[in-house]
């Protein structure tokens, strides 16, 4: 080759390079370059990977996503996955909570609901509801009127979720149909298991004083368990559920007092509050017309009167 021709060439080419001076080149990780098997067809042989590449089993992410493996047990095999928890019911929740706020909470929680921001509305939609959740504050019904006409031609579970904090609204409430009474603020593990407790009650029923018989009498009071219904001297008494569950307690033990511990349990469950017995006692005593019904012994319990 020329002179002239060498100068013409590009620099790198007009010596070979030197590998004291030259910078190194980057090398590709070592599980992105994995060689062969020496003498393979370049595959490894099922359940061997190549060194510095992690099992697709080890690995792998989570299931379900596209091009991802699914946990397997130590045997290889698919691991099952566990079955979705079965629950839920159909909420209509009535007042300002209808919105997104509570809504979305209960859906949170397997739930589905319905929100009815007007009494109006909640009169058309309680039909398909297994749980009814009541503000009192309506725009344009009080909401005790409104608790009052579901109850009077339904018998689905009622909670009141409210601001009025009072024991006289409380009360109220409660005479009015409600199964439950409860105010603001209040956490949402709470209110998950009282409607679980509710609904709990609403599917129990009581059994009857003595053996197959259906009915209690006790002087004037008569108690239909069957249907429960309560009549006093003929005439029909309506009872919220825990008042019925309450009176038939009292009334299946006549001559007996029976604890306010027993009554909590086998009546509210373990959803009560300190105050709970005694407002509804005194809710029973205003309606059946005398408060001789129900005696208080004091730092006991309570028995069935005779009036």
């Amino acid at each position: 080759m020329s002179q002239v021709q060498a100068q013409a060439l590009p620099q790198h080419q007009t010596s070979a390079p030197h590998p004291e001076h030259d910078e190194p080149r980057a090398l590709a990780p070592v599980r992105e370059a994995w060689p062969p098997r020496p003498g393979s067809s370049g595959a490894w042989p099922p359940g061997q990977h190549a060194p510095g590449r992690r099992s697709p089993v080890q690995s792998g992410p989570g299931p379900g996503a596209p091009g991802r493996t699914s946990p397997r047990d130590g045997l290889g095999r698919a691991a099952p996955r566990p079955a979705p928890a079965v629950f839920g019911r159909h909420i209509l929740v009535v007042g300002a909570d209808a919105g997104d706020g509570l809504s979305h909470q209960l859906r949170r929680h397997g739930h589905t609901c319905t929100g009815a921001a007007h009494g109006g509305a909640a009169l058309q939609a309680y039909g398909s509801a297994d749980l009814v959740l009541l503000d009192l504050e309506l725009p344009d019904l009080d909401g005790l009127e409104v608790c009052r006409a579901i109850r009077s031609v339904s018998r689905v579970p009622l909670i009141i979720v409210t601001s009025r904090e009072s024991e006289i609204d409380c009360v109220l409430g409660l005479q009015a149909g409600a199964d439950d009474y409860v105010t603001r603020p209040f956490g949402i593990r709470e209110l998950m298991a009282r409607i679980e407790a509710v609904v709990r009650r609403a599917q129990w029923q009581p059994a009857a004083a003595a053996g197959p018989a259906q009915e209690i009498r006790h002087g004037r009071l008569r108690i239909e368990v069957g249907s429960r219904e309560v009549s006093v001297d003929g005439t029909p008494v309506t009872l919220t559920r825990k008042e019925f569950d309450l009176l038939c307690l009292l009334a299946q033990h006549p001559d007996t007092v029976v604890p306010r511990r027993q009554l909590l349990q086998q009546v509210w469950g373990d959803s009560w509050s300190r105050r709970t017995v005694d407002t509804h006692v005194s809710s029973v005593r205003g309606k059946l017309g005398d408060p001789g019904w129900i005696i208080t012994v004091r730092g006991v319990g309570f028995r069935l009167g005779t009036v």
